[in-house]
C-alpha cells in the first residue's frame, strides 16, 4: 500500500509547485507591466536637462516646451482666486517657479519686482508660482502653514503681481521642476520662448523678457 500514498503525495507537491510557479509569474508580470509603464510615463514626461557649454561658459537649461505653448493652467493666488494662464493671453509673462526657502529665489526676486515694474505698460506681467514642498497639500496644516509664510515674504518683497500656489502641481507639464528658480518666458501668443534654471543675472532674464514683448 506504501507506493500509493508516495505517488499521491508526490502529486499534491507537483500541483503545490506549479501553483507557486503561476503565483511568481504573475507577480512578475505585474511588476514588469507596472515597470514598463512607469517608463512609458516618464518617456512622455518633458524632461528639461542642463546642456554643456562652449568652455569658461555656465551650462544652459534647455527646455522642450521651447518653441512650443506653454502648458495651460489654473491655480489660487493668495487671496484665493483662482488665476488662469490663459487669462494672460496676449501679455508677455515670465512663469517664475519659486519657494520661500530656495535662497538663488531670494536673490532674484528684487530683479523680478524691478523688471516687472519697469516693462508692465509694455503688457508684461510675472506670474509666481510658489513651489514650496512636494507633501503640502492644498488645505492641510502644513499647506497652510506655507500660504502663511509665502504671504509674510511677498509683503517683505513688495511683490506687485500674482504669486500662485501648489506649483508642484504643474511640475510634470513644466518639464520636472528638480531645481529653483525655474522660469519661463512665454511671448503674446503664448509660446515659450525661453526657460532658464538657477540663478541668472538681471540682465539676462532682462533680454529675455525683451524677446517675449517682442515676439
Amino acid at each position: 500500500m506504501a507506493p500509493f500514498p508516495l505517488r499521491r503525495n508526490t502529486l499534491v507537491l507537483a500541483v503545490v509547485l506549479f501553483l507557486l510557479a503561476v503565483f511568481a509569474w504573475a507577480g512578475w508580470a505585474n511588476w514588469e507591466y507596472r515597470k514598463q509603464a512607469a517608463e512609458l510615463k516618464h518617456s512622455r514626461m518633458a524632461q528639461g536637462e542642463l546642456v554643456p557649454a562652449p568652455a569658461g561658459d555656465t551650462a544652459q537649461y534647455a527646455s522642450p516646451l521651447t518653441g512650443k505653448a506653454a502648458p495651460a493652467f489654473a491655480l489660487d493666488d493668495l487671496s484665493g482666486r483662482k488665476v488662469t494662464l490663459a487669462g494672460y493671453r496676449g501679455k508677455a509673462v515670465l512663469i517664475n517657479f519659486w519657494a520661500t526657502w530656495c535662497g538663488p529665489c531670494r536673490i532674484e526676486t528684487p530683479w523680478l519686482v524691478e523688471l516687472r515694474d519697469k516693462y508692465a505698460a509694455q503688457g508684461f506681467e510675472i506670474l509666481g508660482v510658489d513651489s514650496e514642498a512636494d507633501d503640502a497639500k492644498p488645505g492641510s496644516d502644513a499647506f497652510n502653514k506655507d500660504k502663511a509664510e509665502v504671504s509674510r515674504f511677498v509683503a517683505q518683497e513688495k511683490m506687485p503681481y500674482p504669486v500662485l500656489l501648489d506649483g508642484d502641481s504643474l511640475s510634470e507639464a513644466y518639464g520636472g521642476l528638480d531645481d529653483l528658480p525655474a522660469s519661463f518666458f512665454v511671448d503674446r501668443s503664448g509660446k515659450v520662448i525661453a526657460a532658464t534654471v538657477g540663478v541668472t543675472s538681471e540682465s539676462d532674464i532682462e533680454d529675455n523678457i525683451k524677446k517675449a514683448l517682442a515676439d
